[in-house]
């Protein structure tokens, strides 16, 4: 096959493993910066051009879109998708998970469970909200943060009131949640490939932080999972029609809570941890599902 891959940089760990797993697999592999796309949206010839070559003859897209850059790569891998390229992950999934309100909203109606959460407009409810969640200390979230900026643990009543307030002057949409302490600063990464969780860690936040992410100096550690864990992950992973996820997981005195499904998630940590070769199995998965081409007969997977 031939196989594009939507990233704004070759050298990075998960694209260039990507890369290497569908070689050493026999396929073709083009890395693409989703950036320096164009597109010929005319409903009869829909085409995209890269650095003014036009890109037709891919089989499939496995997509690896920055927060940052999400709309625009989205649009792009929506033209492929006209076009009848096999996406590994769909633009309309990666569209709904990377909304972090619509993701928990589309979490809750398939009854999966979360840490208590709140969002409201006026700074004129900031001590409903507090209550909501069950008091200090919670978490405050910014809608648009990733790899764990944006996100404040509020110890006390008048640190959350202050802090709502500093985003609601900065006119930022954030989520309050509650902060659940047994999960003493450590989460789960389940990796998602079809319906399976197929490798996963435990990250551990560094002494003085609750936010685990390995960008912020967390650690990561191989994990064995319970079966009400890896039934979370995969209900996560399919109420965003994702093919392919990172579920994060907290374990809780109620059991496992969703915090975020990631639609890129990072192949570094997981493979390391593991030792496991995850992009070979995200590669066999795609050989198991391409199709040839029909851009009549595509279909959208997930609803909401």
């Amino acid at each position: 096959m031939k196989i594009g891959i939507l990233s704004q940089n070759a050298s990075l760990y998960s694209t260039s493993r990507l890369v290497t797993a569908a070689e050493q697999r026999g396929h073709q592999v083009m890395v693409v910066d989703p950036l320096l796309c164009y597109m010929d949206i005319t409903s009869h010839r829909p085409s995209v051009y890269y650095r003014s070559r036009k890109l037709d003859a891919f089989d499939a897209i496995i997509p690896r879109i920055g927060a940052s850059v999400t709309f625009y790569a989205t649009a792009v891998l929506r033209q492929f998708e006209m076009m009848g390229v096999y996406s590994l992950n769909e633009s309309v999934a990666i569209s709904r998970s990377r909304d972090k309100l619509r993701a928990l909203q589309l979490l809750a109606r398939k009854g999966i469970g979360m840490p208590v959460s709140g969002f409201a407009h006026s700074t004129k409810m900031s001590e409903e909200l507090i209550k909501l969640v069950g008091g200090a200390p919670l978490v405050i979230k910014l809608l648009e943060g990733t790899q764990g900026k944006g996100v404040v643990l509020a110890e006390t009543q008048q640190a959350a009131e202050s802090v709502i307030d500093a985003f609601r002057d900065l006119d930022e949409y954030f989520l309050v949640q509650e902060f659940i302490k047994e999960a003493e600063g450590a989460d789960i990464r389940c990796f998602v490939v079809g319906g399976k969780v197929v490798a996963s860690m435990m990250r551990k936040a560094k002494s003085g932080d609750f936010r685990s992410n390995l960008h912020r100096g967390g650690t990561a550690s191989q994990v064995k999972l319970t079966p009400e864990e890896r039934k979370a992950a995969t209900r996560a992973a399919d109420a965003m029609g994702l093919s392919v996820a990172g579920v994060d997981i907290l374990r809780s005195n109620h059991g496992p809570l969703v915090i975020e499904v990631n639609s890129s998630p990072g192949l570094e940590g997981i493979e390391k941890s593991t030792e496991k070769d995850v992009a070979a199995i995200v590669i066999e998965y795609i050989e198991r599902h391409y199709q040839p081409k029909n851009p009549n007969n595509n279909k959208t997977k997930g609803k909401g």
